[in-house]
């Protein structure tokens, strides 16, 4: 009897709190979708997205090996895609460029696009730095844009986590 008597008492304060659960749970689920409490802008932004990687030449060891640490002469490739919004599609007549900061200047290196006939499923966009002998050891700041042939922009920054950004190395 004592035993029932304590599972009433448990399932009713479990019934009590069970609406309240739900409602907090669709709560949350919406708030983290993509598109909860979000309008997407008119024409929208492009939506880019990229790696970093070993660019030592087809066929070498390392080649397209993902990673953020280099040397000085080492060949730091970059492969981003660009995303119209609207057509969830790129555009290859897109034009992506990487902007560099390091040692106190930045400079540019236009991205060219990376498919073609022979390699029809690399949709993306590749560009390559050679670390320079004189690039100081430490962090290296860089951010990619893009613009598409309808004026749409977007701009790609790494996360501003020390561990992950590219960083030169002895």
């Amino acid at each position: 009897m004592r035993l029932r008597l304590h599972y009433r008492t448990a399932m009713r304060t479990a019934l009590k709190f069970l609406p309240r659960a739900a409602a907090a749970l669709i709560l949350a689920m919406l708030a983290a979708s993509p598109s909860g409490g979000q309008t997407p802008a008119a024409g929208g932004r492009l939506i880019l997205s990229g790696d970093l990687t070993y660019f030592m030449g087809m066929g070498k060891p390392l080649n397209c090996v993902m990673n953020s640490r280099f040397k000085r002469g080492d060949p730091v490739g970059f492969r981003m895609t660009a995303i119209n919004p609207a057509t969830e599609k790129r555009d290859r007549q897109t034009q992506l460029v990487v902007h560099i900061n390091y040692g106190g200047k930045t400079i540019d290196v236009p991205m060219s696009d990376h498919q073609s006939d022979r390699t029809p499923l690399t949709e993306f966009w590749v560009a390559k730095w050679i670390v320079p002998a004189d690039a100081p050891l430490g962090t290296v700041r860089y951010t990619v844009t893009a613009k598409d042939p309808q004026g749409r922009t977007g701009e790609w920054k790494p996360f501003e986590n020390v561990l992950s950004l590219l960083t030169i190395v002895e």
